[in-house]
């Protein structure tokens, strides 16, 4: 493999890098302005209410895709990107400013401006640039309110969720290619060449030998692996590198970072992957391997 198809597999670890410190950097913001997923993050009971959004949202996309509701879908999505930026720009405006009507303004106004800029211009670039700002904003908010215990359970019921919904029912790659077609900006855009275009080629158009011109990721993917990076360093008290992380999280970094090297190397073969079952065990072995050394180190 040469270096310039080495590339795009060097730029999906620095995406998930990116999500993760940055889901860090914004988590205490995310403390402090009050942001919060389910009021006690200890429960289990969170997952159930967790897992039912989750299903009964791509319940409702799989269904729109089945009928052609292409502006429903896109509508749908562009009302959950605008609030996720709303959150995540009251974190950080608010922490500087506190809330204040010209922060609320200011909130309103950035949120609407990345939302079309997302939906008027998403060129590759766009895409994963304001991407990593939602996924780490997301994984901050949801890292925050979940407890170790269940983020643990959490992240091992959405692996075998994955893997059933790509594997047996395939439910999962019918949402992907619905959302591909519509161009619809809530996945990473991994271009294989220079001169990639996401708005004139999408991912649909095939070169020769039967690739594709870009790789996806699922924000999904980035996501889940950063809750337990930041319940971790949240949680988890004690010594911190730098300051800043502590160790079982910088485990659950390191395991992230593996387990992407496995999914790589089957993504690699041109098969739709189940990113979660990887990704998922890789953070789940790194963490508990760095919560061994705080406990018994």
């Amino acid at each position: 493999m040469d270096f310039k198809r080495l590339i795009p597999f060097l730029a999906m670890p620095l995406l998930l890098i990116l999500v993760e410190i940055g889901a860090l950097a914004l988590s205490p913001l995310v403390q402090e302005a009050g942001i919060t997923a389910f009021e006690d993050p200890t429960s289990v009971a969170n997952i159930g209410i967790f897992l039912v959004i989750l299903l009964v949202f791509t319940g409702f996309l799989l269904l729109f895709i089945r009928f052609g509701l292409k502006k429903i879908i896109a509508l749908v999505i562009a009302v959950s990107i605008f609030f996720s930026f709303g959150y995540i720009f009251s974190a950080i405006v608010y922490s500087a400013m506190g809330q204040t009507d010209v922060a609320v303004l200011l909130v309103l106004a950035l949120s609407i401006c990345a939302t079309v800029l997302l939906y008027k211009y998403p060129e590759w670039y766009v895409i994963d640039t304001l991407g990593v700002l939602i996924a780490a904003g997301v994984a901050s908010i949801f890292g925050v309110s979940l407890d170790i215990v269940p983020v643990v359970i959490l992240l091992v019921l959405l692996a075998v969720y994955d893997a059933i919904s790509v594997y047996k029912t395939k439910h999962m790659i019918t949402l992907a290619e619905g959302v591909i077609d519509l161009k619809i900006p809530i996945l990473f855009v991994i271009p294989k060449r220079r001169d990639y275009s996401f708005i004139r080629e999408g991912i649909g158009k095939l070169e020769e030998g039967g690739k594709r011109a870009a790789f996806v990721m699922g924000m999904g993917d980035l996501i889940m692996p950063s809750i337990l990076v930041v319940s971790a360093n949240v949680f988890i008290k004690g010594y911190r590198v730098l300051g800043f992380v502590n160790l079982p999280a910088l485990g659950a970094i390191a395991g992230s970072l593996a387990g992407l090297a496995v999914l790589l190397y089957f993504v690699s073969s041109g098969r739709p992957q189940a990113g979660l079952p990887p990704l998922n065990g890789g953070t789940l072995i790194g963490f508990a391997l760095g919560w061994a050394l705080v406990s018994f180190g």
